[in-house]
């Protein structure tokens, strides 16, 4: 009987790993379409990031295939130690090894490797808020007892990724960071100072960009404000929002096919990265939109089941801040590029290009596959 419980215990989630697998395989070609002209264009070469992605899910792959096969529960003995690892990382970012690029400064060299810190910080943030909230139990629903400290480490973590001045990765931190301490018992409306401090953040802004027309500020609050209506200013603020509508405009049902969208022709900028959402409306149109969409509830409807079947508290938050991390960030991509809110550089998990994003989120499902082969 109790040899029948183990092998029972080892069974994976095969459909959440099916469904991540098919999102990995539809971005690498999604990448490969959107990204030739610009390869040709700067490096002569249309395979020159395509090769780089498929490099990046290789070791993802291998990322993956050691999480599902590392206990979860070792994650909770060494969270407070990954934590001031992701705190270190963000440090780097004002040595020599930090690197600027399109002028923002949220890359660190180290010798031949480049990372993004703000994507360690998402994950040391959500394996440490695991613990905490574990270790808490009832205690979070008290502002004295464990509220004030929960609070403490969220705002701390959000500010982390503020400094970087990454606003798109600080939004998606916090939603996840307070859906995992709503779903532990905290009331919302001890979260009201820190939305109030938000708020005071945001009226600063406008400020100093009433000021300073020719501020890094007052671009950021154009930004904010073209999105309400991009064609006031198609050229300027609301240009990658009114070339993102075309684009999905174009793709109508079917799309236009597959290789064929005419807005990556250098009117979008990363159309690989931040707006490859618009390319695969653009050229699979609303029947590829849609099955990207349903691929991703798939992942929370199984990440929430993983959750609820977790036999520790641990395993549980864990689950849950790993689902709403990809969740979240899956939708800030989508309404932006809907200009739906204001334009933000992320990602959309699995599918962008990127090297950082992706073997951590395929580590995190492997995390997420580990739990469910422990469940009840």
């Amino acid at each position: 009987m109790e040899k029948r419980v183990k092998i029972k215990k080892k069974q994976i989630d095969y459909t959440l790993l099916i469904t991540v697998m098919l999102l990995v395989f539809i971005g690498i070609s999604m990448v490969f379409s959107a990204s030739w002209p610009e390869a040709i264009k700067e490096f002569g070469n249309s395979y020159h990031f395509v090769k780089k992605q498929i490099t990046f899910a290789i070791i993802g792959l291998g990322g993956m295939i050691f999480a599902i096969n590392f206990r979860y529960s070792n994650w909770k003995k060494m969270a407070f130690p990954i934590f001031i690892l992701s705190i270190l990382s963000v440090g780097l970012l004002f040595t020599p090894m930090g690197l600027t690029i399109l002028g923002a400064r949220r890359w660190v060299k180290l010798g031949p490797i480049t990372f993004m810190p703000g994507d360690i910080v998402k994950v040391g943030a959500v394996i440490y808020f695991s613990s905490v909230l574990a270790d808490m139990g009832r205690d979070v629903e008290s502002l004295k007892k464990g509220g004030l400290k929960a609070i403490g480490i969220l705002g701390f973590s959000v500010a982390l990724i503020l400094i970087q001045n990454d606003l798109g990765t600080a939004i998606t931190l916090a939603a996840t960071l307070t859906i995992m301490i709503v779903v532990a018992g905290f009331k919302l409306r001890y979260l009201l100072p820190l939305v109030g401090i938000a708020l005071a953040g945001m009226a600063y802004l406008f400020l100093d960009a009433m000021k300073n027309p020719d501020s890094n500020h007052a671009f950021r609050v154009r930004r904010i404000t073209s999105f309400l209506d991009p064609f006031a200013d198609p050229r300027g603020s609301g240009w990658q929002a009114v070339q993102s509508l075309y684009a999905l405009g174009a793709g109508g049902i079917f799309g236009i096919g597959l290789g064929k969208s005419k807005q990556k022709f250098m009117y979008i900028p990363e159309s690989y990265n931040d707006f490859i959402f618009s390319i695969i409306g653009e050229e699979l149109g609303f029947v590829g939109v849609s099955l990207i969409i349903i691929l991703y509830m798939l992942i929370v409807i199984r990440g929430v089941k993983i959750a609820l079947n977790s036999k520790d508290p641990f395993g549980f938050f864990l689950a849950i801040g790993i689902t709403a991390l990809i969740s979240m960030q899956s939708l800030i991509h989508i309404a932006v590029v809907t200009s739906s809110i204001p334009t933000t550089g992320i990602t959309l998990p699995f599918i962008s290009y990127g090297g950082t994003s992706l073997v951590i989120y395929m580590g995190l499902i492997g995390i997420l596959l580990n739990i469910s082969k422990y469940g009840k």
